[in-house]
């Protein structure tokens, strides 16, 4: 079981190895991250120290970090004298989220739509192509990879940096749903075809467009969960 995790504290006077500590932070935080939000450890799961140091052969500290980091974000609980518990699936969790993400998603779309420049929408469509090739792999792992870079590049064209964290923390919760749903073949296809008309909404510069695109996707999203396909 875990110690509660540390508070992150800031030493003016860091030593040489903060710089090395703050990478081992970072990249436990990404470790268990991607682990969480593909569902390698499960909803309701107690982490355990020692079975997460083998895990990603990393020490106490970062581990205790990015706990606390993740915790922040709803994707783990912290239960005093407990553990660390991976935060349980609920449908209405997934409903409260969604009602969130269409109204940011919608923002995000409109100031997007302004602000992408055409480097940003070839590198758009790259990525809509690899998640079509996991598609058609049904490599459930690289489409949850390729639709997450997606969105976060949608985000980071909105350049606006509040927004963005907003989204990341959205997304993040939102991943775990989608590795129940991306699973299904009959949603990964409505999937494919919505991220063609979103960017091609984001290339016209039409934010109303733009918008109802993502509002379609969000809401394809939540009917996919309700209907169970």
């Amino acid at each position: 079981m875990f110690p509660s995790p540390l508070s992150p504290e800031v030493n003016a006077a860091a030593p040489p190895s903060a710089t090395a500590n703050l990478s081992q932070n970072e990249l436990a935080y990404d470790m268990l991250k991607d682990r969480l939000t593909t569902l390698v450890y499960k909803p309701g799961e107690y982490l355990n120290t020692a079975s997460l140091m083998a895990d990603l052969a990393l020490g106490r500290t970062p581990l205790n970090h990015a706990l606390h980091r993740l915790a922040t974000e709803g994707l783990v609980q912290i239960i005093p004298r407990k553990g660390v518990m991976v935060a349980p699936l609920s449908i209405d969790d997934a409903l409260d989220m969604i009602d969130v993400r269409l109204v940011n998603e919608a923002l995000c779309a409109r100031l997007a739509s302004q602000r992408i420049t055409a480097a940003e929408i070839k590198v758009l469509r790259a990525t809509a192509k690899s998640f079509d090739k996991a598609v058609a792999e049904r490599n459930v792992a690289q489409m949850m990879q390729f639709d997450r870079l997606f969105h976060e590049q949608i985000a980071d064209a909105s350049r606006n940096p509040v927004l963005i964290e907003v989204l990341r923390v959205l997304h993040a919760r939102s991943q775990r749903f989608w590795a129940i749903s991306l699973s299904k073949s009959g949603h990964v296809v409505e999937v494919r075809d919505e991220h063609q008309k979103i960017v091609d909404a984001l290339e016209s510069g039409n934010a109303d467009a733009a918008e109802q695109a993502f509002n379609h996707h969000v809401l394809s999203f939540r009917q996919a969960l309700l209907s169970g396909r």
